[in-house]
C-alpha cells in the first residue's frame, strides 16, 4: 500500500531481458536501506526488490505488468518516481494507492499556469475507468487531484515543488504515463454495475 507521495527519483542503470520478464536495476538515494522482498512503487507500479547493494537494486517486471504500464518504454537513464510502502503508523498525505496500475494514458498537453503547470492526460475508456472532478488519481505514482474531468481525459495541476522532485520535469507531450484510478471509485462503479445488471 502506498500514498502517492514520491520519496525520490531513481535512475535506470541496467535492463536485462529474461524470457518474457525484464529485470530493471536502478540507482536510488535510499538503495542502501532496502532489503530483498521489499515492495517499492516505480512510477506507481509495485515491484519486489530481488537484489540490492548500497547504491542500486534490482526488480523484475513480468509480462502482465509490462502490458499494463509504461515500464517497457524505460531505457538506461530513465528517471523513475520511487515510493516505499506505507507503514501503519504513517500519515496518509496523498490517497490510497495500491501500486496496481490500471492502464496507461498519454500526456497530450502541457500548459504554463504562471509558476505551476497543467498537464492534460488522455486515456482509452474501453476498460471503463473514470475520473471525477476534484477526485484522486495516481499519475506515474504521484497522488494528484483531478480537474477538468471528461470521458477519457483529465487535467492535473503540478506545483513547482512536485515538478522538481518527481519525473514530471522530464514529461513531454506524447509520453505514456501510468494511471491508477481511485480504488474507492472503482469499487463503487463495480457494485453499481452488478446491481444494475441484476435488475435488468
Amino acid at each position: 500500500m502506498f500514498s502517492g507521495i514520491v520519496e525520490g527519483i531513481g535512475r535506470v542503470v541496467e535492463i536485462r531481458h529474461d524470457r518474457s520478464n525484464i529485470d530493471f536495476t536502478l540507482e536510488s538515494p535510499f538503495a542502501g536501506e532496502l532489503s530483498i522482498d521489499q515492495s517499492v512503487a516505480h512510477n506507481g507500479v509495485c515491484l519486489t526488490v530481488v537484489r540490492c547493494d548500497s547504491k542500486s537494486y534490482t526488480v523484475t517486471a513480468m509480462k502482465e505488468t509490462l502490458d499494463r504500464s509504461n515500464l517497457s518504454d524505460w531505457k538506461v537513464g530513465t528517471e523513475v518516481n520511487l515510493e516505499r510502502s506505507m507503514r501503519p503508523d504513517s500519515l496518509l498525505d496523498g490517497h490510497i494507492v495500491q501500486g496496481h496500475v490500471d492502464q496507461t494514458g498519454v500526456c497530450t498537453k502541457i500548459e504554463d499556469a504562471d509558476g505551476s503547470r497543467y498537464y492534460t492526460i488522455e486515456y482509452d475508456t474501453a476498460q471503463g475507468n473514470i475520473t471525477v472532478e476534484k477526485g484522486s488519481v495516481a499519475v506515474n505514482g504521484v497522488s494528484l487531484t483531478v480537474c477538468n474531468s471528461e470521458a477519457g481525459r483529465f487535467r492535473v495541476a503540478i506545483i513547482p515543488y512536485t515538478y522538481d522532485v518527481t519525473n514530471f520535469h522530464a514529461l513531454q507531450v506524447g509520453d505514456r504515463v501510468n494511471l491508477e484510478f481511485d480504488i474507492i471509485g472503482k469499487y463503487i462503479q463495480k457494485i453499481a454495475k452488478v446491481y444494475l445488471s441484476s435488475k435488468a
